[in-house]
């Protein structure tokens, strides 16, 4: 299915049935999967939607795979701690998501207007870092809240040994992985109770 009715479909689907319950109030993290199928046609929709958040430059640094083959779960399982491996072998789908590092290369085509590239690749590297890391974060926030739109539930993770990830996943390219995603129909019943948040007096103001 093209990326084109991949998008026209799952937002015409989403649409009818969003709301902020489903997408912020409501939607926990789930470590237990119900024994139900997710499609690559699924997981594709959720970058279709996702990829329309914005970022500087309109950069795009996410980089994501999805592990959805047997051998390649073998393979990421023991680079999890401990705590996450019993979760993400359960989980329907799993998806890894990281920075591109040279995500400047792509500028002549995602933003045209002025040479975005020669201005990216000639600050400091660790400027360069930074932004992508800032704006990948981005966009990985932008993920759960599509996957969440189009009725999945999500299980991100920081616990695993990055650099053994992107050996084995990323190879050569200059990619480093920001957060690892379980991904498909969480079981309600093994939720504890939500977790509180903070009120707005301690962390906001008006000035």
């Amino acid at each position: 299915m093209s990326s084109v009715s991949v998008a026209a479909s799952t937002v015409a689907a989403s649409t009818q049935t969003l709301t902020t319950a489903q997408l912020l109030t409501e939607a926990r993290t789930h470590n237990v999967w119900l024994p139900r199928p997710v499609s690559n046609e699924q997981l594709q929709a959720i970058y279709e939607l996702a990829k329309f958040g914005p970022t500087a430059l309109n950069g795009c640094p996410l980089r994501l795979q999805f592990v959805v083959s047997a051998e390649k779960r073998a393979q990421l399982l023991p680079l999890m701690m401990e705590g996450n491996r019993a979760k993400t072998a359960a989980a329907p789908a799993v998806a890894l998501l990281g920075m591109d590092l040279h995500y400047f290369e792509q500028l002549p085509k995602l933003f045209p207007y002025i040479d975005a590239r020669s201005m990216v690749a000639n600050m400091p590297a660790e400027r360069i870092e930074a932004q992508a890391r800032l704006n990948a974060g981005l966009q990985i926030g932008y993920f759960i809240i599509a996957a969440r739109s189009l009725g999945l539930d999500c299980g991100p993770m920081g616990g695993f040994d990055a650099a053994a990830v992107d050996a084995a996943f990323w190879g050569d390219r200059p990619v480093r992985t920001l957060v690892v995603c379980n991904l498909g129909y969480g079981d309600p019943a093994a939720l504890h109770p939500r977790g509180p948040r903070l009120a707005f007096e301690d962390v906001g103001a008006f000035v």
